[in-house]
């Protein structure tokens, strides 16, 4: 595997998530050198001429997002760690939340005197039990040792964090939803503009960041922005944490430089596809980002798109705009039609129904829905029921065009993404694999039901 192990460059150990073993590793150096020797627009330039992106899901350069902040204009401003975790496929910031809190408080401080934040927050999503545990306990032991607080160092600089605890609802994981959240509201997303950098939190300039986002913030300001570019690639610095599942041998948390083939990631770190099975197809980045064919992947191999007959083509002739292997970096795959996103990468076996894999993840649109939109509202039950009653052997031929009319209808008429995303995902798997819905249809069955020669080795 690639190098760079910025965030995960430890032992983990029953206590390698404690302050005495996070110090022990240097931990709250940067926080010192920060405070001690740098000015707070210092500290934001050098995380912007490092070119670190967002890793929540939309890349936004993080130093041009506080840049908006001026730390001196006599506002109050507020600084939301996004903890609330709840892409499915996505668990690379519980690892941190778990295994190195203490990273993002750290980091948090850092961030707050760049920022002139004197409260700060931590959103973590409800049903993380062990990481809220681990995260409180290094709240209070931070607050023990003088690392949070009133003139932290001696440097004049106090600040505070409250770790506010979601209820469970997947939206709440959207900025400005998340806020309301903290305010006390029901979780519902805001019209924008106007940004969350100029009203955000009680109405005052607010900048969130993911938790990964954030781990990263320390080693920067320890090393240095060019030495963080010396990691990853040009337009895309700097490492990423990959959570795996699915039909993979050895799922789990990777930490990996932009610039990783995608195709090695998989067969050799991952340990291949489970049970050696054929690859058939990957979700990169969370649910929210569009299924590549094994072919997108490494399209240096025979072309194989699902397991229809007429599409077992070359890729150039299947219209795939690259012949390059598909790599960890967003340019990559945006190339191939899809996106890094959350981080979450979902392998799917030879052998797999994608009928039933959307059916899967339309059942949690659906559920998430928090219903403000009537689009949302209505359109995700209405997919949803379209995909059961396929499941369920009653579908018709108009229903594959009529799942891509409500994905059209909900692209771009929401307040937030989700209904955009459940579009994404629907109309990503039907671009690869319609076959297989019109399989299901014309014949009430999927095409592995029953299949011994695809399913024996599952």
């Amino acid at each position: 595997m690639s190098g760079g192990k910025l965030i995960t460059g430890f032992a983990v150990t029953a206590t390698s998530h404690t302050l005495g073993e996070y110090r022990a590793r240097g931990g709250y150096q940067a926080l010192e050198r920060a405070l001690l020797g740098m000015k707070p627009e210092e500290v934001t330039g050098e995380i912007t001429a490092s070119g670190l992106q967002g890793r929540g899901g939309a890349a936004f350069p993080v130093g041009r997002k506080w840049s908006v902040i001026r730390p001196d204009d006599g506002e109050t401003h507020y600084l939301c760690a996004n903890a609330d975790e709840g892409e499915p496929g996505t668990f690379k910031d519980r690892w941190v939340l778990e295994n190195a809190p203490h990273l993002l408080l750290e980091a948090m401080l850092i961030a707050s005197y760049a920022l002139g934040v004197r409260h700060s927050f931590v959103y973590i999503r409800g049903e993380f039990d062990l990481a809220y545990r681990r995260l409180a306990g290094a709240v209070e032991e931070a607050y023990g040792a003088g690392l949070f607080g009133k003139d932290i160092f001696g440097s004049g600089f106090s600040c505070d964090v409250f770790v506010v605890r979601g209820a469970g609802s997947y939206v709440c994981g959207e900025a400005s939803a998340l806020i309301t959240s903290i305010e006390g509201k029901k979780g519902y997303p805001r019209n924008r503009p106007p940004r969350l950098t100029v009203r955000g939190l009680y109405q005052k300039p607010t900048v969130i960041n993911n938790v990964e986002t954030l781990a990263n913030i320390p080693w920067i300001i320890a090393h240095g922005a060019q030495a963080y570019r010396t990691f990853g690639t040009t337009k895309s610095p700097g490492t990423r944490l990959v959570s795996v599942s699915g039909h993979v041998t050895r799922p789990g948390v990777y930490e990996v430089e932009h610039g990783y083939p995608v195709g090695r990631f998989i067969h050799e770190d991952c340990g291949g596809v489970l049970g050696g099975r054929a690859l058939k197809a990957v979700i990169p980045g969370g649910i929210s980002t569009k299924v590549l064919t094994a072919s997108e992947i490494e399209p240096h191999r025979l072309g194989h798109f699902g397991d229809c007959e007429d599409r077992r083509v070359l890729p150039q002739s299947a219209g795939i705009p690259h012949l390059e292997p598909l790599v960890f970096e967003g340019e990559s795959l945006q190339a191939a039609g899809s996106s890094l996103g959350s981080g979450g990468m979902i392998v799917i076996a030879e052998g797999t129904c994608m009928v039933r894999v959307l059916q899967v993840m339309l059942r949690f649109y659906h559920h998430e829905s928090c219903g403000q939109c009537t689009p949302c509202r209505e359109g995700m039950g209405w997919l949803h029921r379209i995909v059961d009653r396929i499941v369920s052997g009653r579908g018709r031929p108009e229903d594959v065009d009529r799942l891509y009319e409500i994905s059209r209808a909900n692209d771009g008429t929401t307040i937030c993404g989700l209904g955009d995303a459940a579009g994404y995902a629907t109309v990503g798997i039907l671009d690869k694999f319609r076959c297989e819905f019109e399989y299901f249809i014309a014949h009430g069955r999927s095409r592995y039901d029953g299949c011994l020669e695809c399913l024996g080795s599952s």
